[in-house]
């Protein structure tokens, strides 16, 4: 394996190669200007290459010099990045949620979240896949489940699982709403990942499902398909409430079925930030005037 270089002698070549001035490197790095120097003479010495041509003004760099300097501070950069991914930073908080979630319920809402709690820098992490609160870094999460989540983890309830079959205004033509189930299983529907449909039409008295319709990989797709008219979509009710309110979608049965998986905020017990306490309590506020919550 080769040896590296002193990091003294990196850092001290890194600032100057930047300023191309010993001094201005030195009061970058609170040291003396003979200092940087020095280390640079020394990693040039260990490395047999030199890196600088020295000037009457400053510094220039040397063709060898110039395309080491290019890797060495990406490597710095890198490192930066990677501290500051590491150090909390006041007021920022990290959520983990679904792609559905963040687009159809999350992101309409931050506006309430701005207003509140103006300090808060929140980032999403949209994924589908299970979040680590260490080793991805994140302070809170969205997912759907049933309790017990664990000892060391506290969980929120946000909305429970209620899907309904929306479409748009202009798939049903001149059916009255609600469509009678049969109307239902001649309509074309729009299938995610998540295949309640079987299930729905077995509860309305429909035993066999019409082949016709569209399968998509996420409900935020399904509810896009639905409004652009492409069939009917069967998702949670909070998921829809501004196209429904709106009238961009109508509920077509009266229908109602519960899910066994709920929507839970999830967060590490004990101590947390008060940025992450004025996430939490917001997320609450929130599905709670919707109609959510523990009710």
């Amino acid at each position: 394996m080769e040896r590296l270089p002193n990091l003294n002698g990196l850092r001290a070549f890194e600032a100057a190669g930047r300023h191309l001035t010993f001094r201005a490197a030195a009061e970058e790095l609170g040291v003396t200007q003979g200092a940087v120097a020095q280390q640079v003479r020394q990693l040039e010495a260990g490395l047999g290459v030199a890196l600088f041509e020295r000037l009457p003004k400053g510094l220039m760099l040397s063709e060898a010099g110039r395309a080491y300097h290019g890797r060495i501070a990406g490597a710095f950069d890198e490192m930066r990045q990677a501290t500051a991914a590491l150090r909390p930073t006041p007021g920022r908080v990290t959520i983990s949620v679904t792609p559905s979630f963040a687009a159809k319920w999350l992101i309409p809402n931050m506006a309430g979240l701005a207003e509140r709690h103006p300090d808060v820098d929140l980032r999403i992490l949209a994924t589908e896949k299970v979040s680590s609160f260490h080793g991805d870094g994140i302070d809170l999460a969205v997912r759907q489940g049933r309790p017990p989540f664990g000892a060391s983890i506290e969980a929120v309830l946000l909305f429970a699982q209620e899907l309904i079959a929306v479409a748009a205004p202009e798939l049903l033509g001149d059916r009255t709403v609600p469509v009678t189930p049969a109307q239902l299983a001649q309509l074309p529907k729009l299938r995610d990942a998540h295949g309640h449909w079987p299930g729905f039409l077995r509860q309305i008295g429909v035993a066999e499902e019409s082949g016709r319709g569209l399968g998509l990989s996420q409900t935020a797709l399904a509810i896009d398909a639905a409004r652009a008219g492409q069939g009917v979509a069967l998702v949670s009710r909070f998921l829809v409430a501004r196209d429904l309110a709106e009238g961009s979608l109508v509920q077509v049965s009266e229908a109602v079925m519960r899910g066994a998986q709920d929507f839970y905020l999830l967060a590490q017990r004990g101590r947390r930030s008060e940025a992450v306490a004025s996430v939490m309590g917001w997320l609450s506020a929130a599905a709670a005037a919707q109609g959510g919550g523990a009710g």
